[in-house]
């Protein structure tokens, strides 16, 4: 069984920075790719950033060139770096760990961005 961790949301003010962390319970190498989400309107949940086991990255435009997400295999960790943080980022951030055709998902952390 597969158990993603995420971590590192709080309250911020606009223009400010957060890193969020998803820790999974084993190899992330297994993974063929990890991803961050979080809730839009019309949609069940957007996805906001990917990183495949290669390396490769995928950005949703509205974060492009503020949020950068990486990984660390020997913790078995991706990381979610969000930067020049805005009002509209607010949500809730899940984590998606894709297993064969199977996806597992983090119980979710929570980011404000207020003044």
């Amino acid at each position: 069984q597969v158990q993603l961790v995420e971590s590192g949301g709080g309250l911020v003010q606009p223009g400010g920075s957060l890193r969020l962390s998803c820790a999974a319970s084993g190899s992330i190498l297994s993974f063929s790719s990890m991803a961050w989400y979080r809730p839009a309107p019309g949609k069940q949940r957007e996805l906001v950033a990917l990183i495949t086991t290669g390396g490769s990255t995928y950005y949703a435009d509205s974060v492009k060139g503020r949020f950068a997400i990486s990984r660390d295999n020997a913790k078995n960790t991706v990381y979610l770096q969000m930067n020049s943080l805005k009002p509209e980022d607010t949500a809730a951030y899940y984590c998606k760990a894709v297993l064969g055709v199977t996806g597992y998902w983090g119980q979710g952390t929570q980011v404000t961005v207020s003044s």
